[in-house]
């Protein structure tokens, strides 16, 4: 059924920093370019692509530091999403990885979440995440004793979905696990036409993302110590500091990039190591596009993305011994950079396109029959 005179509105946790999860917001408002977008804080100067939506904030925007450090107002985001008035939409799309799925809607609107993770910090590894993060001490006592409520109203604010897109099976196999729901996969994607092949790959290998804990950058850099071979991290974060004092003078640290020069930086590099678990993971495929093999953990959404032997490797533990021995297997072994373009292929921009339109169009239909 068409969308043409549906009134729809997008929703999303924090338009702070880009990522992932903000790449898909990008899609959806290239999407439905008319439909505001409903988010918690807006930071402009750090996040581009938005400057013809119409963006509605909370009223955590204008709190102190909001804009750059949104982790201080997380027990405050559940309310701040309750006090959106959708009333006026006949479709809501809520991208959520933290509290966006839980808007309240009228019971004549269709609620559809794409979930890129039921809310890390609450549910599976909390206590471990809560104690990596780099917060001060005081933040890091108190955070359990909101937790338990933050869980609960979590949990209750799945209920008011009615349809959820999981990012990969290995989300929806935690949607199943977390709130009990059913839902249907559909991969993020990446832009092929912006990644190009070089035949002429250097001899550095390449890290990429938010230096955050989890992301497991320490093991990185503990790996190339022994190593000693030429590695570029790209990326800022709450650990910048920390790993950079950990570091050899094999590793450089390049800071923030523009696009260019991190396609560039794919194109050539000799590999890209990825160490953490990611619910999707849009890094590796971005590699790939670029004919850039993959070294990677074996868990989480890196599984459905990479194929052993033929567009990266798999290491089985999160440790510096195994690491090592995977890069060594790797210098010993040949990629075919065309053959895993092709594979990047499969999760093209256009192909999320058309997923998501069949699937939203098909809730519509089914939506309206039952309605009336």
């Amino acid at each position: 059924m068409s969308l043409k005179n549906v009134k729809l509105a997008i929703v999303c946790d924090w338009l702070t920093n880009t990522g992932g999860a903000e790449k898909v917001i990008l899609a959806l408002h290239h999407l439905f370019p008319k439909a505001p977008i409903y988010t918690s804080i807006y930071n402009p100067q750090k996040i581009k692509g938005f400057e013809n939506a119409i963006i509605n904030t909370s009223y955590l925007q204008n709190l102190p530091f909001a804009k750059d450090k949104h982790q201080l107002y997380l027990a405050l985001m559940p309310h701040a999403f309750e006090r959106f008035d959708l009333s006026g939409y006949d479709i809501v799309i809520s991208s959520s990885h933290s509290c966006a799925k839980g808007v309240i809607t009228k019971p004549q609107t269709l609620h559809i979440c794409y979930c890129h993770s039921p809310m890390r910090y609450a549910w599976e590894n909390s206590h471990k995440y809560i104690q990596e993060y780099e917060v001060n001490s005081i933040v890091k006592k108190i955070a359990p004793l909101f937790m338990h409520k933050i869980r609960m109203w979590d949990r209750l604010s799945a209920d008011r979905v009615d349809n959820f897109i999981a990012n990969s099976k290995h989300i929806q196999n935690r949607i199943n696990k977390y709130y009990r729901k059913p839902s249907s996969v559909i991969y993020p994607f990446v832009d092929c036409k912006n990644y190009n092949v070089n035949p002429n790959r250097q001899d550095f290998f390449l890290a990429v993302g938010r230096l955050t804990p989890y992301k497991k950058f320490d093991l990185i850099i503990e790996t190339f110590n022994e190593l000693n071979l030429p590695l570029k991290i790209v990326g800022t974060g709450v650990a910048y500091k920390k790993l950079k004092e950990m570091a050899n003078d094999n590793i450089e640290f390049l800071g923030h990039v523009s696009n260019n020069k991190l396609t560039e930086l794919y194109s050539q590099a000799k590999a890209l190591i990825f160490p953490q678990i990611e619910d999707f993971g849009i890094t590796p495929l971005e590699a790939m596009a670029s004919g850039c093999p993959v070294i990677a953990y074996n868990k989480g959404g890196a599984l459905e993305t990479i194929v052993d032997k033929k567009t990266g490797i798999f290491f089985n533990e999160q440790n510096a011994v195994t690491l090592k021995a995977a890069i060594e297997k790797f210098n010993k072994m040949n990629f075919d950079p065309q053959a895993i373009r092709e594979h990047a292929e499969k999760f093209d921009l256009k192909i999320f396109n058309e997923k998501m339109l069949e699937f939203i169009e098909k809730k519509w239909e089914n939506w309206v029959t039952d309605m009336h």
